[in-house]
């Protein structure tokens, strides 16, 4: 994390507070822009007696204004006091209408708006600008919000980081997998996380296991695009892979060490142009979140990803991974947790087909980005976990187009008695 201090509840509403000062003093000098732009234009007439560089319509040090307090917002909420007209600016802007100028303006700057609303209401030019339509609307997240979505970036670093420290691959062996629950334990530990976590929730008594299950799942992807896709979202999937089937026969054509060029360009040929997949859409993706991390493209932005139904019945909570690790550091960390429930749990088949059906998705990838020698295991790493999951299947009694093929368990509903 950074060295910047942890915040308080003090902290906070000491930058609340400065933030929403800055905010009037900008509110009031985008009246002054505006103000002097229309005497640019020529569209005011400098006030009897006022000074050269300072007309009647401007100030030259404006107090802090609210939303509300400008000059046409003023005007409006006259009129709509007089029932002359109907506006929803101000509910919608979070603002109250005042009919009257605020007390504890200078008298120089009060004279000054009252100027401004004289000539909205007299002008017909400056009271056509001088409108809702034209004016800043200085719209921003209420405070609360943005004060919940920092606190909620800050807790979700640093669950992050305490994952990605196990991303060794020499740390892989232990099984870098691990349940929300397990990662509550270890945040427990963490001062800062508890600390932080007290002023996003609002409670000291909060449940630390559901906090932490609430922020990985959220920003969690599954592995298996069988758990992340609807039915449409498969079938464009289908042809994202086949389009990466493409390209992978492309690049292992220029790769060729070879001087015989139009062999080379008879195998393009027959790979041909290679079409552009269809984007993906919101009803492609059985979670809104999955959808929001992802987008049309697919493209990965989540900080971790989930495995559903490989948890430990001792242990119910989600299994996640930090999503920073490159694939074969993520196809290492599922062989272990594989490893480990098939020979310390005696899991079953059934249970242990969509690990190694993750791994066997992971595979490709590896064998085009990491696919170098590894001395300890005698072989590409790519290689050698692509037999690891052919073994493995034929133990578990499949074929490797059923780990392609499998489907999670159907939860049936069960009818509550009366």
């Amino acid at each position: 994390m950074t060295d910047m201090p942890l915040p308080t509840r003090l902290t906070l509403d000491a930058a609340r507070a400065q933030a929403e000062s800055l905010r009037r003093r900008q509110i009031a000098w985008q009246e002054e822009l505006d103000w002097r732009c229309y005497r640019l234009y020529g569209l005011l007439e400098q006030s009897p007696g006022s000074a050269a560089l300072h007309p009647g319509y401007e100030h030259p040090n404006p107090p802090e204004i609210r939303l509300g307090e400008r000059a046409f917002e003023i005007v409006l909420a006259r009129r709509m006091a007089a029932g002359e007209e109907e506006t929803t600016w101000f509910e919608r802007h979070g603002s109250t209408p005042i009919t009257e100028l605020p007390t504890h303006w200078p008298a120089a700057y009060a004279r000054v708006v009252q100027a401004r609303i004289e000539l909205i209401e007299s002008d017909k030019s400056i009271g056509l600008i001088e409108r809702p339509e034209y004016k800043r609307r200085w719209a921003e997240e209420p405070w609360e919000k943005q004060e919940q979505a920092a606190l909620r970036g800050w807790l979700l670093d640093r669950l992050e980081n305490l994952l990605s420290g196990d991303a060794a691959l020499t740390q892989a062996a232990e099984g870098a997998l691990i349940t929300t629950n397990k990662l509550a334990d270890r945040v427990r530990l963490d001062p800062e996380f508890m600390q932080v976590a007290e002023l996003y929730t609002g409670r000291g008594d909060f449940d630390v296991p559901a906090l932490v299950a609430e922020l990985a799942a959220s920003e969690s992807v599954p592995l298996l695009p069988v758990l992340r896709y609807t039915e449409s979202g498969l079938r464009k999937r289908e042809a994202w892979e086949q389009t990466w089937e493409l390209q992978r026969r492309e690049d292992a054509i220029d790769g060729e060490v070879s001087d015989e060029e139009e062999r080379k360009r008879r195998k393009r040929a027959e790979i041909g142009d290679i079409p552009v997949p269809p984007k993906y859409q919101n009803k492609d993706f059985q979670k809104t979140d999955h959808w929001r991390l992802r987008g049309g493209l697919d493209v990965p932005k989540e900080r971790f990803v989930s495995f559903p139904l490989c948890s430990k019945d001792s242990d119910g909570s989600l299994v996640i991974a930090w999503a920073g690790w490159n694939p074969l550091q993520l196809a290492l960390a599922i062989a272990a947790h594989y490893q480990k429930l098939k020979d310390n749990e005696g899991w079953p088949a059934e249970r242990l087909t969509p690990l190694i059906a993750g791994i066997a998705e992971l595979v490709p990838w590896i064998q085009q980005w990491q696919n170098d020698p590894d001395p300890g295991h005698g072989n590409r790493m790519g290689d050698y976990l692509d037999t690891f999951v052919n073994d493995e299947a034929k133990t578990l009694g499949l074929a490797r187009s059923a780990l392609r093929a499998w489907q999670p368990p159907v939860v049936r509903a069960t009818r509550k008695r009366r």
